[in-house]
């Protein structure tokens, strides 16, 4: 086992720990920035360095397509092909299951995808998924399961967590180098509570470094979603990272946080700059709006990334209208925000001050007390009192909540970055 996980301390459910990995060694609750092929689109690796970043997630199948497994081992591995000196996890290519259902055949044996780069067939079996993975060198590997969506009910779900569970004996057996990197297992089992826990039981039963809770944040509503993390997690060893798939909401980590969670991924931050959105406190700032022609401040008056030091809103509004650099400069923003969030959420909880930290950030979200009731549900059962927080008049429904969870894909099922 390549990694040692220390609780530092906790709030209830809440754990903030120090995870060390061969590359590097991480404070959780984490947030990891999804670079599809190596790269997070407009950024440098040392500017992810300045703004505190600890893990890249890569992807295997979009690596093994283009330039190729390897060429990236025999360069030396993901990391000094990439230049980056700290974490990386590369996920096992299942997500394309779903992504790429109409190019791919799932069996037994793997999923076979015609390849969007020349139409031939590209066999990825559990044993393939683990040797590339072992090829590209990053510091925790995912093993390959059977994805299905979560609004898909039926036999389905129960034939995907069943191969799961025996996808994972395979790649435990592939894999070739356990003293250095990380095998990850995923509970999978939709929204059936029953299914769930066998997958938990049925991973946990294999001592794994570490478990993610895959199949969520695909469209399900949030009442399901908080309550499969919650279960999840009560279900998942104490010693050992918990890593939520897919998510990457600031409101859906701090629920997730409370609930036991360590570790999180998703494009939204990304993705959202380069439509021109900013992430705040409050929650979203669009700088397209023609408001912000004239707005002389920054994205953040609280925030001390760089591109609040020196850029205004009206300077920014012109350039996410016309200009590259606009979705770059906002990209550095919000990943920066979301790095402090994961700092925030580490320290809070460290200094024994994690439920006024939970309600502040409600207050500034939620400044009229309209909050959810499925995130008032999930603080009930993190232990977290929010009453002060809430006007008992104004809850939303789950159904209404936020924008969806689902977030698009490329024409090569990429999800980018």
């Amino acid at each position: 086992m390549a990694l040692r996980f220390e609780i530092l301390g906790r709030f209830n459910r809440a754990r903030a720990a120090r995870l060390t990995l061969p590359h590097f060694t991480c404070q959780t609750p984490l947030f990891m920035p999804v670079g599809t092929q190596g790269t997070i689109k407009g950024l440098t690796t040392d500017q992810l360095e300045d703004i505190g970043c600890q893990i890249i997630l890569g992807n295997t199948y979009h690596l093994e397509l283009r330039p190729g497994s390897q060429l990236i081992d025999d360069l030396g591995g993901l990391h000094k092909f990439m230049n980056w000196k700290r974490a990386l996890l590369t996920d096992s290519g299942g997500f394309q299951m779903v992504s790429l259902l109409h190019l791919a055949d799932i069996t037994e044996e793997g999923v076979t995808f015609q390849s969007p780069v020349d139409g031939k067939p590209m066999l990825l079996t559990p044993e393939e998924s683990i040797h590339i993975q072992n090829n590209i060198g990053a510091d925790i590997i995912m093993a390959l399961d059977d994805v299905v969506k979560t609004t898909i009910t039926g036999p389905r779900i129960e034939e995907a967590m069943y191969r799961t569970l025996r996808w994972i004996d395979r790649c435990i057996a592939a894999h070739k180098k356990p003293d250095v990197q990380n095998l990850f297992g995923i509970v999978q089992g939709g929204l059936d509570p029953v299914l769930r826990d066998i997958c938990v039981r049925g991973l946990v039963e294999r001592n794994l470094p570490g478990y993610a809770i895959g199949g969520l944040a695909g469209g399900e509503d949030k009442d399901s979603f908080w309550r499969v993390v919650a279960q999840c997690t009560a279900g998942l060893p104490e010693n050992k990272p918990r890593y939520v798939m897919g998510v990457g909401y600031p409101l859906d980590i701090v629920v997730c946080s409370a609930l036991g969670a360590d570790m999180y991924d998703c494009v939204y931050p990304t993705r959202t700059a380069r439509f021109g959105t900013a992430l705040v406190p409050e929650g979203v700032l669009k700088l397209k709006q023609n408001a912000m022609a004239t707005d002389e401040r920054p994205i953040d008056p609280t925030c001390s990334c760089m591109v609040c030091k020196k850029y205004t809103r009206a300077y920014l509004h012109c350039l996410v209208t016309k200009d590259a650099m606009g979705s770059q400069l906002l990209s550095y923003h919000n990943l920066s925000f979301m790095m402090r969030l994961s700092r925030d959420l580490h320290m809070s909880i460290l200094e024994g001050r994690f439920p006024q930290f939970v309600r502040g950030f409600l207050r500034a979200q939620f400044p009229k007390g309209d909050i959810p009731q499925w995130v008032r549900n999930a603080m009930e059962v993190a232990g977290i009192d929010i009453s002060e927080c809430c006007a008992s008049t104004k809850c939303l429904t789950p159904s209404v909540q936020g924008p969806p969870l689902t977030v698009p894909v490329d024409a090569n099922g990429a999800v980018p970055n």
